[in-house]
C-alpha cells in the first residue's frame, strides 16, 4: 500500500520544545544526508533546473516535535533561533528515511532547493516526520566586504594546502592564491547585483558571463573560474559549502589558478539576504 501523501504545514507545536539528542539519531541523519546530496547536484524542480547548493547545517534548535501545531515563528523564538525566514515540512506516512526523501523530492523540492535556507533540523516519531529549514539573521560581527574577502582568501589557501577529493576527482595540495584587486571589484559588483536584483546565477542580468565581467574590468585571464554562494552568514560556512560541492571544490583546488578576488553583498529585501562571489584567475 502506498504511503499517505505528505502534507506541508507552516506551523509547529506550541508545547515546550524538547531539543533532545535524538536529532542525530539513525533515521534523521540519513534523511539530512540525502537532502544535502540532493542539493549538491543540479536538479529539475517545478520545470526549472536548480544550481549546485551547499549542504544545510544541522542546528538542534530547529528540531521540533514530529507531530503538533502552533506558530512556527514563536517556536523559533522560544528555541533561541534568531531567524529571517523558516519553513517546515510535515510528512505523515513514510516508514523510513528513504521513503521520506522520496516524498520530499516529489512534493517539496522547491523548499529544500531554496538557496536562502542554510540550517536544518529533522525529527520523526513513527511515520510522522518534521523537517525545518531556516535562515538566521546575519551576525553583527560580520566585517565589510573587503575584510571578509580577505578572510575568504586565507581560508581558501588553508584548504588548498591539503589534498581534497571533489566528487570523483582527487586533487593534490595546490599553491596559495594571491589577492587581486581587479577580481575583487568584479566579485563585489556581481555579489551586489545578485543581492539587489534578487537572483542567484553566474550569468548576470545583462547576459555577461564571469569571463565577460573579468575582461570588461581589464583582467586578461588565461584561466578563470567563479564560485557563488547565498545565505551563508560566515566565511567558514561558505568554504565548507564549496568544499562539499564537487564543481565548486574543483574550482577551489584548481592548481592553474593563482589569483583571487572575493566579496559579499547584502540586501534585506532579497530572498537569501547575503550573496558571496569568489573569482579565481590566472593571467
Amino acid at each position: 500500500m502506498p504511503a499517505l501523501p505528505p502534507v506541508l504545514r507552516l506551523a509547529a507545536c506550541s508545547l515546550g520544545l524538547t531539543l533532545a539528542a535524538h536529532a542525530a539519531a539513525s533515521d534523521e541523519s540519513p534523511l539530512i544526508d540525502s537532502i544535502n546530496q540532493f542539493r549538491g547536484q543540479v536538479q529539475r524542480c517545478d520545470g526549472q533546473a536548480s544550481h549546485e547548493l551547499p549542504p544545510l547545517n544541522v542546528d538542534p534548535r530547529l528540531v521540533l516535535p514530529a507531530s503538533g501545531s502552533g506558530d512556527l515563528r514563536d517556536a523559533m523564538a522560544r528555541a533561541g533561533y534568531p531567524m529571517v525566514s523558516v519553513q517546515a515540512i510535515s510528512l505523515s506516512g513514510p516508514r523510513d528515511a528513504q521513503a521520506a526523501m522520496a516524498a520530499v523530492q516529489e512534493s517539496f523540492c522547491k523548499v529544500v532547493l531554496d538557496p536562502q535556507f542554510i540550517d536544518i533540523g529533522v525529527s520523526h516519531q513513527g511515520q510522522d516526520w518534521r523537517i525545518v529549514v531556516a535562515r538566521p539573521l546575519l551576525p553583527s560581527n560580520l566585517g565589510n566586504a573587503q575584510a571578509e574577502g580577505q578572510k575568504l582568501l586565507a581560508q581558501l589557501n588553508t584548504a588548498r594546502a591539503q589534498p581534497h577529493t571533489c566528487g570523483a576527482q582527487a586533487f593534490s595540495p595546490a599553491p596559495p592564491l594571491a589577492w587581486n584587486a581587479t577580481l575583487a571589484q568584479v566579485a563585489q559588483a556581481h555579489a551586489q547585483d545578485m543581492a539587489n536584483r534578487n537572483y542567484f546565477d553566474h550569468l548576470d542580468h545583462d547576459g555577461h558571463t564571469p569571463g565577460d565581467r573579468a575582461e570588461l574590468a581589464g583582467y586578461n585571464a588565461q584561466a578563470l573560474g567563479e564560485n557563488i554562494a547565498a545565505g551563508q552568514d560566515s566565511v567558514a560556512k561558505v568554504v565548507a559549502g564549496w568544499l562539499a560541492s564537487p564543481g565548486h571544490c574543483a574550482n577551489l583546488m584548481n592548481p592553474q589558478f593563482r589569483d583571487l578576488g572575493a566579496a559579499y553583498a547584502t540586501d534585506p529585501k532579497s530572498d537569501a539576504g547575503i550573496y558571496w562571489t569568489g573569482m579565481f584567475g590566472a593571467q
